[in-house]
């Protein structure tokens, strides 16, 4: 039995994950924005273990998650399921002076993962158009550039594979793996979108926790239990440790090295 906590699951598919999770008989914190959705969140799955709250758009709330999740842990696995999609109609800004998209999706699984206690895995969600990203760090926050949603979320989503094979790279104790679940038709997927739903979540919970040989890899990137491949810039060394500065920098949060 393990201990997993998913961020962004009061719905979708990080709940289906954890509904996958807990019917194993794994012990399933999830995590919500605010009390009403944690309250919402307990009544879809009354077996998690806790549901912590805090809402990762801003700076405050991300410490606040990983101090409540740490406070209910250690865990096995922690699912880096956090996330706003595409659709964005305009640049908006956190109350840090953050480009929404991009610290929602990119920086909070990056100060997450420094601030949470190591678990033995970690699991992030990416997506197909993390190939249409661009590695760019000279305008991350838009602030030059006319804004484009979908680019941004394209962005957001190759820098959740760039920490995921960052982090391999650096906790070799620590499984570290990227997954896309297909074009599902959540909220964020949208009624149309033509890929299972109930698929999208097995992949997540099946590295969380499987002693399978193809899931007790690192640095890897799935698509329905199988590999495949990234968009270059994800393997590039130089661009995760930019990518991690950028994310310390902007955060104050240092990612520890593996001997910490």
């Amino acid at each position: 039995m393990a201990r997993i906590f998913i961020t962004g699951s009061s719905d979708g598919l990080g709940l289906l994950a954890g509904k996958r999770l807990a019917d194993e008989g794994h012990r399933v914190t999830l995590h919500a924005r605010n009390d009403a959705r944690a309250n919402d969140a307990k009544k879809k799955l009354p077996a998690a273990e806790h549901v912590v709250t805090g809402d990762v758009a801003t700076l405050d709330g991300m410490r606040q998650v990983s101090e409540r999740a740490n406070a209910t842990g250690p865990f096995d696995a922690v699912i880096h399921n956090v996330a706003i999609g595409y659709r964005e109609p305009r640049r908006l800004e956190t109350t840090d002076g953050i480009e929404r998209v991009f610290a929602i999706n990119a920086l909070a699984p990056y100060v997450l993962t420094a601030l949470i206690a190591r678990p033995k895995r970690l699991v992030y969600l990416s997506s197909g158009l993390h190939r249409s990203g661009e590695a760019d760090l000279r305008d991350p926050q838009w602030k030059k550039h006319a804004w484009n949603g979908s680019q941004a979320y394209s962005d957001s989503k190759l820098w959740n594979v760039v920490l995921a094979f960052a982090v391999a790279r650096r906790w070799p104790d620590v499984l570290s793996n990227a997954l896309e679940p297909g074009w599902v038709p959540t909220k964020m997927g949208g009624a149309g979108a033509p890929d299972d739903l109930a698929l999208g979540a097995v992949t997540q919970a099946w590295l969380a926790v499987s002693d399978d040989p193809q899931a007790t890899v690192t640095g890897e990137y799935f698509f329905h239990q199988k590999t495949r491949s990234v968009h270059p810039a994800a393997l590039d060394r130089k661009i995760q440790d930019a990518f991690l500065g950028y994310c310390g920098s902007l955060s104050d949060v240092t990612l520890p090295d593996t001997d910490e």
